[in-house]
């Protein structure tokens, strides 16, 4: 039997496909009760969840980079309260070898804008939607660890997670006092339309260790950079 996990109540942005409709089928055979997001109208994978969900899931629609629909999104929930707010969003650069010098401002911005920009302002739009000892966490990358930067590639992609993680640094230095748990995730290389077919980690191998690594942290406090192993990430 799976044990119940001790996010009761999940918020997961960004659900539609891959990672994200991982982490909302894993949170459902826990037992949770999860309002997932999906970005247009049309029909997803996430859709065909509710018959197995015994009436535990909600589809919410948002486009996180439009700041309006993450307004939206908390008045429509603004009686709720999760236990857990898992951000979860990314898109990867068009050509990995491109560098800095090479990229368009307009690829840059997009890149920026998804991976970074947006998903802290929903961070900061719905915080207060998130219990006094819950947990804040959002999809990184180990991409984004400066440190660990030896080899290069997908360079535009790395800086936008890189600044991800500065900017949660930052949220959490202007929330020293709160009691939740703030965690950066890496879910590790893995066959997603953004990891790639050559991808070395299949879905199932990376999102149950992940959930299991995010209920471990329920009401520690503070921040922490962490991979799906429950191993900490040098920024």
């Amino acid at each position: 039997m799976t044990p119940k996990s001790p996010h009761t109540t999940v918020l997961l942005i960004g659900a539609s496909r891959g990672l994200g409709l991982a982490m909302a089928e894993e949170y459902l055979n826990h037992g949770s009760r999860v309002v997932a997001t999906v970005r247009s109208a049309q029909r997803t994978e996430l859709h065909d969840l509710p018959d197995t969900a015994a009436g535990r899931l909600e589809i919410e629609h948002i486009d996180i980079t439009v700041p309006e629909h993450i307004v939206d999104l908390h008045d429509r929930l603004a009686s709720r309260t999760f236990d857990l707010l898992f951000v979860n969003a990314g898109v990867t650069q068009t050509n990995p070898e491109d560098t800095i010098a090479d990229i368009s401002t307009e690829e840059f911005t997009r890149l920026m804008v998804t991976n970074a920009l947006s998903p802290m302002r929903v961070i900061e739009g719905l915080e207060d939607l998130v219990a006094p000892n819950g947990t804040i966490a959002v999809m990184s990358s180990g991409q984004g660890s400066i440190a660990n930067n030896e080899r290069g590639g997908f360079e535009v992609y790395r800086g936008t997670k890189a600044a991800l993680n500065t900017f949660m640094r930052s949220y959490a230095a202007r929330h020293r006092s709160d009691p939740r748990t703030l965690l950066l995730m890496a879910p590790g290389w893995v066959k997603t339309r953004v990891g790639g077919p050559n991808a070395r980690l299949t879905i199932n191998e990376s999102i149950p260790n992940l959930v299991k690594v995010i209920d471990a942290q329920n009401g520690r406090g503070g921040l922490q950079y962490l991979d799906y192993r429950g191993e900490t990430v040098a920024w």
